[in-house]
């Protein structure tokens, strides 16, 4: 497709209906997560009137966070989607532009960056890049076949549904054990079936697991197939020690095992690393300068959304200073 395009393309309309937003930016930031906002908050208040193209999940992965403890500043904890809602307030506050459209293209060959939405077509003197990761799957038969019904990555959003019965999480992370506690709300019966011996949770949230009447762990064990008919009714497990399987009735499954980057829009542009994620040094600078990544898609190691924030805020410092001796 050819990005060339005409910037006398009619405008579209911004957030609130009011103003209008330009084909040609000086900062565009794709993705709408911690990371996104928080970098949209830096460079609006910085006068560089970023155009946040917030994509197809608002919020990110923290959205999906029931309620947050280790956020800085909220002692009784805040739930992901309201902290998210809360930067992106602030964002918006001091001029940042948000647009609900996901771009499908991009051109990071010369300056200015073209990219391309469902709706418009930009240039951007700079670019940042936030868009997150999403679950990793287990790869296992009936995985797939069963999304939406019974097999989820996402108890926030499906909780509700298993009030009374019995459900699988796979994982021994944070993500898996909070999501656990969660869906203790509603559930009667919770197995965390976990790969290795010890989990990778931190001590205060494997302690709270570890302590609820509902919870129940199979260890050093692995999912190998997802069963059922026109719903999930079990599990195909196997010990990792043994060899030995075994069916585990079950009502749902959710899968808490990692998370692949969204990447593949820069695959061949930018540099990745052997996992997908993208390539960045200390200011956040990518390969191609003037663009910037943020947050979970250049992060494999740890995936906390306090740290996502802080790279958003870097790679906005770092943005106004690229344009500011660029023009």
């Amino acid at each position: 497709m050819d990005l060339n395009f005409s910037l006398e393309t009619p405008p579209l309309v911004g957030t609130e209906g009011q103003q209008e937003i330009s084909a040609e930016q000086n900062l565009i930031i794709i993705g709408g997560g911690p990371a996104g906002f928080t970098a949209a908050l830096y460079a609006a208040r910085a006068a560089l009137n970023p155009l946040v193209l917030v994509g197809p999940a608002p919020g990110g992965q923290a959205a999906t966070t029931e309620k947050m403890e280790n956020y800085p500043g909220f002692p009784e904890g805040i739930g992901g989607q309201g902290l998210a809602t809360l930067i992106q307030e602030q964002a918006e506050g001091f001029g940042a532009n948000l647009l609900f459209d996901e771009v499908t293209k991009v051109d990071f060959s010369a300056r200015p960056f073209q990219i391309t939405t469902y709706d418009r077509e930009y240039t951007a003197k700079t670019v940042i890049i936030a868009t997150g990761a999403k679950p990793r799957r287990m790869g296992v038969p009936g995985e797939d076949r069963f999304i939406g019904r019974g097999v989820s990555f996402c108890a926030t959003c499906d909780g509700f549904f298993c009030r009374d019965k019995t459900v699988v999480v796979v994982g021994g992370g944070d993500s898996a054990m909070d999501e656990s506690m969660f869906l203790a709300k509603f559930a009667k019966k919770i197995y965390i079936v976990h790969r290795r011996s010890e989990l990778r949770a931190t001590k205060q949230l494997q302690d709270r697991a570890f302590a609820h009447p509902k919870v129940e762990f199979i260890l050093n064990t692995v999912v190998d197939e997802v069963l059922g008919e026109n719903n999930v009714t079990g599990v195909k497990l196997r010990c990792i020690d043994t060899g030995e399987t075994s069916v585990l009735p079950t009502d749902g499954v959710f899968v808490y095992i990692g998370l692949n980057p969204n990447t593949r829009l820069f695959e061949g542009q930018l540099t990745l690393d052997d996992q997908g994620y993208i390539v960045t040094d200390k200011r956040q600078q990518t390969n191609i300068p003037g663009v910037f990544a943020a947050g979970d898609v250049q992060d494999p190691d740890f995936r906390q959304v306090v740290i996502a924030a802080g790279t958003g805020a870097a790679a906005a410092i770092a943005a106004e200073h690229f344009l500011a001796e660029h023009g």
